[in-house]
């Protein structure tokens, strides 16, 4: 009876052991399938990858905080390509790791990583041309008084950094022909790039308005007809330079309108620029009054206007009778101003103003006509030869 119960027990002690070791097996017998190590080492890439970004990125905030400047727009521009560059780098690490994968598939697989990597490092390059931009063009405030200097460093910036981005696509196209294992795969991505050339001469023959405005671009770039917030009139309309593309201009009108201007136009045409060289400028405002008003009263009620106003940049106030007619005087206010829409305002105020104190101090001095009547002259009073 004691020999029974002894061997019941050991029966039961063994009973745990053998179920453990059953479970543990099972659970090494499922890891082993390949669905399974596919979406752990999948997830493991996924984590790994978002972990070195957020440790990288963070780093960079905390600097550019320290340093005005550095690392700048790094985070607009570069997360989300330096997110993927990240994942496509872990997944390509771990892909000999994941087991049961065929020759062909594992090859398939590397073969569209590889182009992934390939776009992702195009798109990286194209965020650091535009991370470059932002650093360099933090110097030059487009709203300074006299941002002559920065509107030509913007204009140029904007028309490179479109030529280097279309030369990085290319780039980037013959690298993803260059991914594949087919020798004639590789004579096309390097006849891409070769045949740069001989293919912007033929699209030039195709596209004769396309290429006048790509060369017109350059030249815009280089002799600086116009550049960004430049104050124009073109086909007469006022307006502001708002963006220069590769092929057009856009305007922007006093009146919240956009005027779409070819670049070749601005080359081939003339127009007015009133910022070309500074900001500042001379504004007019005519006045047409009688003879019989003191000119010398109106110079002094100008000046007193113009001081009382921060329109004015104290520069140029002048009044002069400019015209005489058989019926009024026209005068001139000539006054300065920092920039075209002050300018414009200024003007209207003399206008106003001018106008206002006339109407109180001489008001009969505004233009009449005169009529005088003559008698009558009697026929037979003429003299006789």
């Amino acid at each position: 009876m004691n020999a029974q119960t002894l061997r019941s027990a050991e029966l039961a002690s063994l009973v745990p052991q053998l179920t453990h070791s059953r479970i543990s097996t099972l659970a090494i017998g499922h890891f082993r399938h390949g669905w399974f190590a596919a979406i752990f080492w999948f997830c493991t890439a996924i984590v790994l990858a978002n972990v070195i970004h957020y440790i990288l990125f963070r780093i960079l905030r905390r600097e550019e905080g320290k340093t005005a400047g550095l690392g700048w727009g790094m985070q607009r521009y570069l997360g989300k390509p330096a997110r993927a560059i990240f994942l496509l780098t872990c997944l390509i690490a771990i892909l000999p790791a994941i087991p049961k994968l065929s020759d062909s598939l594992e090859a398939n697989i590397r073969q569209g990583l590889a182009m992934a990597m390939v776009a992702a490092l195009g798109w990286f390059a194209v965020g650091c041309i535009y991370v470059f931009q932002a650093v360099m063009l933090r110097r030059y405030d487009l709203n300074a008084e006299n941002n002559v200097q920065a509107r030509r460093v913007h204009t140029q910036f904007q028309l490179f950094r479109r030529m280097l981005i279309s030369f990085v696509v290319i780039i980037d196209m013959g690298a993803l022909l260059w991914t594949f294992n087919d020798p004639r795969i590789w004579h096309y991505g390097s006849g891409l790039l070769a045949s740069a050339g001989i293919a912007s001469l033929i699209l030039a023959t195709a596209a004769k308005s396309t290429a006048a405005n790509f060369l017109a671009g350059l030249q815009i770039a280089l002799t600086e007809p116009i550049r960004i917030d430049d104050v124009v009139v073109v086909q007469g309309e006022w307006g502001r330079i708002e963006e220069i593309n590769s092929a057009y201009v856009v305007i922007k009108i006093w009146d919240l309108r956009r005027l779409i201007v070819p670049l070749s136009y601005f080359i081939e045409n003339s127009f007015t620029n009133w910022t070309r060289e500074s900001s500042d400028i001379l504004g007019t405002a005519f006045l047409y009054v009688d003879y019989s008003i003191p000119v010398e009263a109106l110079r002094q009620q100008l000046n007193l206007i113009v001081q009382t106003t921060p329109l004015w940049d104290k520069r140029v106030c002048g009044l002069q009778v400019t015209n005489l007619t058989d019926r009024s005087m026209e005068i001139r206010c000539l006054m300065s101003s920092r920039n075209s829409s002050e300018s414009f305002d200024l003007r209207c105020l003399v206008r106003e103003q001018m106008t206002a104190w006339i109407q109180q101090n001489y008001p009969n001095t505004f233009p009449t006509t005169r009529f005088a009547s003559r008698p009558d002259s009697n026929p037979d009073q003429l003299p006789m030869h």
